[in-house]
């Protein structure tokens, strides 16, 4: 026999009192879940995915949280400048931008801050003479930022009066003299608040911004404030003193900070000073503004909000519905599940932009455009769900382990909820959490098209900055290159880590790494 070759040492007597059972494992047991968790770990891109998509939405709470900026904020001066981030300067992320000028444009741009010793153009590039029109033209190196310069408010009396001792108090100069050339210009109307050198001439030719130019043909800048008097109600005039540096003497003049107007003041201010003053913090966005002047960084944290809302909301409506549908469906089949599919089919062969225009012209006016689109997407995209229930079901109802509960007495809701549903769900969450890019991605088709206009004073979303930023593609391209760029990275990062949840809660590969 085949004990015959066993030693006698491996044999011991058998007391009929001992309890002979197995050992109990040493290791810990791995359920469905875990071993799906376990799976998903080895698939190295989809962890990587599941990091990107998880930084995203935190990027979207936080951001909001962080930044001194809403979407209501705008600011006309400051529409589209380009990003600007200081450790990065060396990369191009400083604000600045190529432009091709003619001399009356290069006059007014190396013009702007030249009084404060910072100017606007931080670098001439290139200067050459057009072969066309025979002028001169250069290609500068323009800060964004600066460009803004000085510009012209009005203020009550109340106003300039608080605005006169902010800067008393801090020592930081917002109002600047008032040119001479206010009102000068040859089309006859205000004169830029940055024009303070004195013109060559009002010419049409040289658009009234070229500056007096010396043998060379280099601009010569020479303050050219109005002047007035102590005594000339008309000013707000202050003292400066004369070459001798003393007050009081013939020497002096009055320059004029302030005209008076209806309402109290115009003021020619430096606006980068003034706009700190307004808002208690410095012009600085990250990414850059839009068209409107709001800041891009937040537009995109608030829409990426919506949209992930929007998103989250649809995948829940749609997995309960689609739970208990196609549950009902699989579970009892024959006329129910004809009838039941019948009107599956119906709905499903009604196209999802009609359904979401329809909507948006009858429904939006009622119940906003956000509701509505809901609406849309809760009316059709449960069928995918439901059809997955259902076909799970067909799968697992006739299993041994449902036969063996249905013989002890478990009624339907049991049976349905605490023994089938539990092994088909792995497949159903998938399929949950891969309608969340779907339905990102079709918002902002939508609003891009703008069949969906979801853009509201407090309100944005990632389809409507690209549907906004499309005609700045070619001029400014950083308003829609970061929406892109996030809606990109968002749908990869989804369909990576989809293929990876599928891959792991397929029970045909449990234990086929091992």
């Amino acid at each position: 026999m085949a004990y015959d070759n066993i030693p006698k040492e491996k044999f011991r007597p058998v007391n009929r009192g001992e309890r002979i059972s197995d050992k109990k494992f040493e290791t810990k047991a791995v359920g469905y879940f875990g071993d799906a968790m376990n799976r998903f770990k080895k698939n190295k891109s989809s962890v990587v995915a599941a990091f990107i998509i998880l930084f995203l939405m935190v990027f979207a709470l936080v951001t909001p949280l962080l930044s001194p900026y809403d979407v209501t904020f705008r600011d006309g001066y400051y529409k589209m400048v380009l990003p600007k981030f200081e450790p990065l300067a060396w990369m191009g992320w400083d604000g600045c931008k190529v432009q091709t000028e003619t001399q009356a444009g290069y006059d007014y741009l190396t013009g702007i801050g030249y009084e404060l010793n910072d100017s606007a153009v931080a670098e001439v590039r290139n200067s050459f003479v057009d072969a066309n029109d025979g002028m001169k033209h250069y290609d500068l190196y323009v800060d964004s930022y600066k460009k803004v310069g000085f510009t012209y408010v009005d203020l009550s009396k109340e106003e300039y009066e608080a605005l006169k001792a902010y800067q008393n108090e801090t020592g930081i100069q917002v109002v600047y003299p008032i040119p001479d050339n206010y009102k000068t210009n040859f089309v006859g109307a205000l004169s830029g608040a940055n024009l303070w050198y004195v013109l060559e001439d009002d010419s049409p030719t040289t658009n009234g911004m070229s500056a007096f130019h010396d043998e060379e043909g280099n601009p010569v800048y020479v303050n050219n404030y109005k002047t007035g008097s102590e005594n000339y109600g008309k000013y707000d005039s202050i003292r400066i003193p004369g070459d001798d540096g003393t007050a009081g003497e013939d020497g002096d003049e009055w320059y004029v900070y302030a005209i008076k107007n209806q309402t109290g003041y115009r003021v020619r201010v430096l606006y980068s000073a003034y706009y700190e003053y307004k808002n208690g913090f410095a012009p600085s966005y990250l990414l850059g503004t839009n068209q409107h002047g709001q800041d891009i960084l937040v537009c995109l944290a608030k829409g990426a909000q919506l949209s992930f809302l929007l998103a989250i909301a649809v995948s829940v409506i749609n997995f309960c519905i689609g739970i208990c549908y196609g549950s009902i469906e699989g579970y009892y089949g024959g006329v129910v599940d004809l009838l039941m599919e019948r009107i599956s089919d119906v709905l499903a062969s009604v196209p999802f932009i009609v359904v979401a225009t329809l909507f948006q012209l009858h429904l939006a006016e009622k119940v906003g455009p956000v509701l509505s689109l809901l609406f849309a997407f809760v009316l059709t995209n449960w069928i995918g769900i439901a059809s997955r229930v259902r076909t799970q079901f067909y799968r697992f109802k006739h299993s041994e382990y449902v036969l063996a509960s249905r013989t002890l007495g478990a009624s339907d809701a049991r049976l349905i909820f605490r023994h089938i549903l539990p092994n088909s769900l792995g497949t159903i969450i998938t399929g949950t959490i891969l309608i969340i890019p779907g339905v990102i991605y079709s918002e902002s088709m939508l609003t891009y098209l703008g069949i969906v206009n979801l853009e509201t004073t407090g309100l944005t979303s990632i389809g409507t900055m690209l549907a906004n930023g499309r005609a700045y593609l070619a001029t400014y391209p950083h308003i829609i290159a970061f929406p892109a760029v996030f809606i990109a990275l968002l749908e990869i990062s989804f369909n990576l880590f989809g293929n990876g949840l599928r891959d792991a809660f397929n029970p045909s590969l449990r234990g086929a790494d091992e």
